[in-house]
């Protein structure tokens, strides 16, 4: 009789599609706080807005790519993508009815007790009408361009994530005429106005401010008045985003990128919104004229592109935002220039963004950059800061002045490939040697080497980060950087350059982790380690900070880990594929994760060691992709001060109960007669201690 082998149980995950709607929830939750300054919450929801608008122009987009996939290829994948597509369409509903309740019920009339009345063309008083009807002549009227959708447009093209209105033109004021009706579509003109909203001449201390919508609202009949009814909706596409390439690095790879970013602007509508009060007739026209179908018809509001919120004048009222917390001097880098390399030669330095300043990574590339001394730079970008990079143009710098720069420019980092493409073109014109890419991989990792000729020798300086070299983000982005000449590290950072020029992968890595080579092997022997220690009655434990938790092998070696009675707290920010309350599997298991003022995008990697604790700072996440389709680091802090220091505000994320939510997204409560702890806030102060600490002995 023969026998068959068991099949294992099936490893408890949840989708990846609803753990990140899980995520953006707790965006929502954040626009739902009464403890979060008023026009902060206004934030949260164009965040919340703009989330969403990414996940359908690339998430919901691949879902429906593969629900149209033939019969025998949906069942390869395990689960029925029509299923999960209707499952995200359900929970997406959900949020978004609470999204619109937030916004009318809480922060409308928040503004409101505060003297800020944010009103429709329904709601104006004569002489406000009066006022609008000017500004509209003046300043809107010119920049308006209406299409007719009549039998002599074939087709109308809506560009991605614009928000357009239509016009439906009834009952004709000359009754000689045949009375007709009429369709046309015009996209809103936010950017040539300046921005969404238009402030209304203040009464006293009331404060009136409109969309930009509303104005055109208001000069409609200005524009048509031959009719005597023109009824004004708004609709707003969103497009597949993903780009249609082969991720090979070719010599026609830039072409490539270009003509897939052409091809996104063209690409399959992932979704329609529209307002639910417009008329039949008007929406019958918009799908005919654009091949929409009833798929992508998604019910929106009156108003889209919540994220314009961004721009919402804040009438100089400082209670209603965040406390201001200026980037911090750092207690051990100059504030002097052109003494970053000496500085870093005496020992290392841990830079923690946004609550200290980017403004060290500039000086250094400043100072490298004119320092004769100075041989080479070499770099990866994956994002930058637009056409503004001060990072960028310091490269440029240096090729003025003759040094040998080496630059890793990523085209395939998605919605930043049009700003890459720009830099590289103009960085390869100036002479650097441009690395566009890595066959099959995108190069994520955040890496700046610096070599200088020392007493006859090179001498490099090196900066690992987990944050891109991106001034605006640093602002905004909770990150932790290492500026070091430990040798240790640079060699092994000078290897993974080496790497880049000459595809063969480098195979000196003592310290250094790096994917796709060994991070992912070197990850499960630590965390055997863990295991062997539980099992022989040690103290064992990994403590895991991530914005993201999705590898299914990693994601069992954590349930392994647990089952063999390893401590294992995870603070993930965003997607977790994990279940912590597994039975039987996730009993050792923890999970909380922040969302609050900055955005934690910082990665690390603590493993208890027997005591000696190992903490490793990265760029990768625990996904797929980052563990076996990217180029990323995973860096160890090796002074002991520096790995004390990372601890110490890593422990300030383990312990907050006020912005941390735990796996169901119920805020972590604070045990009674605790203080409040706010991570974000105590890691600005005690930063804010240390700096003070070095002026008092200074």
């Amino acid at each position: 009789m023969s026998t068959s082998t068991p099949t294992p149980p099936a490893l408890p995950l949840l989708n990846r599609e609803l753990s990140w709607l899980t995520f953006n929830y707790r965006v929502l939750q954040e626009a739902q706080n009464p403890n979060v300054p008023l026009l902060e919450r206004l934030k949260f929801l164009a965040i919340f807005s703009s989330n969403l608008d990414e996940y359908f122009k690339v998430r919901v987009a691949t879902l429906r790519r593969l629900v149209k996939l033939k019969k025998k290829t949906r069942a390869k994948l395990g689960e029925d993508p029509a299923d999960l597509l209707q499952t995200v369409l359900q929970e997406v509903g959900r949020q978004q009815q609470a999204f619109g309740d937030t916004f009318r019920q809480q922060i409308l009339p928040g503004l409101q007790q505060e003297h800020i009345h944010l009103i429709s063309d329904h709601d104006l008083s004569p002489t406000q009408r009066d006022w609008v009807q000017t500004y509209f002549h003046e300043h809107v009227r010119d920049l308006l361009s209406p299409v007719f959708l009549d039998d002599n447009l074939h087709h109308l093209f809506l560009r991605d994530q614009s928000v357009y209105l239509t016009f439906f033109l009834t009952h004709l004021t000359n009754k000689k005429q045949a009375d007709e009706e009429r369709v046309l579509v015009m996209e809103l003109p936010t950017k040539r106005h300046g921005g969404r909203f238009v402030r209304l001449p203040d009464e006293g201390k009331e404060h009136y401010v409109m969309f930009l919508d509303d104005v055109i609202r208001v000069g409609a009949h200005e524009l048509f008045p031959d009719y005597e009814r023109v009824q004004v909706q708004a609709i707003k596409l969103s497009r597949d985003a993903e780009l249609d390439i082969q991720e090979e690095v070719s010599s026609n790879l830039l072409t490539k990128i270009k003509s897939s970013l052409q091809k996104r602007e063209t690409g399959f509508p992932a979704r329609l919104l529209y307002d639910p009060a417009m008329p039949k007739e008007v929406l019958r026209a918009v799908m005919q004229k654009t091949g929409i179908g009833q798929d992508e018809l998604v019910e929106g509001s009156r108003y889209h592109n919540f994220r314009d919120f961004f721009g919402f004048p804040d009438f100089e009222l400082t209670h209603l935002q965040y406390e201001p917390q200026p980037p911090l001097p750092h207690p051990t880098l100059p504030a002097r220039p052109g003494t970053m390399l000496a500085a870093i030669a005496r020992q290392d330095h841990l830079l923690h963004l946004p609550y200290q300043s980017f403004s060290y990574v500039v000086n250094l590339l400043r100072e490298a950059a004119a320092d004769p001394l100075v041989n080479s730079i070499s770099i990866t970008l994956y994002r930058v800061a637009g056409s503004k990079s001060e990072v960028v143009k310091l490269l440029l710098k240096a090729l003025k002045k003759g040094k040998q720069v080496t630059v890793v420019v990523e085209l395939k980092a998605r919605f930043d490939e049009e700003s890459n493409i720009f830099w590289a073109d103009k960085l390869q014109k100036a002479g650097a040697d441009v690395i566009m890419g890595m066959p099959e991989l995108k190069v994520h990792t955040k890496l700046l080497l610096i070599t200088r000729t020392e007493n006859e020798q090179n001498r490099q300086y090196a900066y690992l980060s987990t944050g891109n070299f991106n001034e605006a983000t640093s602002r905004i982005y909770a990150d932790h950087g290492l500026f070091t000449a430990d040798p240790r590290l640079t060699q092994e950072v000078a290897a993974l350059f080496r790497y880049f020029h000459d595809r063969q992968p480098p195979t000196n890595l003592e310290h250094i982790l790096a994917a796709p080579f060994d991070l992912r092997t070197r990850l499960d022997a630590l965390v055997d380690s863990e295991i062997e220690r539980a099992q022989n009655g040690q103290e064992a434990y990994i403590i895991l900070k991530l914005n993201a938790l999705q590898d299914e092998d990693m994601i069992k070696r954590l349930y392994q880990a647990s089952q063999a009675g390893v401590r294992v707290e995870l603070l993930i920010r965003g997607i977790s594929c994990l279940i912590p309350d597994a039975a039987g599997l996730g009993d050792n298991i923890s999970q909380q994760g922040i969302v609050d003022r900055y955005l934690e995008h910082a990665r690390v990697y603590v493993f208890g060691n027997g005591g000696e604790e190992l903490v490793y700072v990265a760029s990768a996440d625990w996904m797929a992709r980052n563990l076996s389709r990217r180029v990323e680091v995973a860096f160890p802090i090796l002074d002991d001060k520096l790995r004390a220091e990372v601890r110490l505000l890593l422990d300030f994320q383990r312990q907050d109960n006020v912005k941390s939510r735990d796996y169901h997204n119920n805020f972590i409560q604070a045990e009674e007669g605790a203080a409040p702890m706010q991570a974000q806030l105590s890691t600005y102060k005690y930063l804010k201690n240390l700096t003070q600490k070095k002026g008092r002995k200074g």
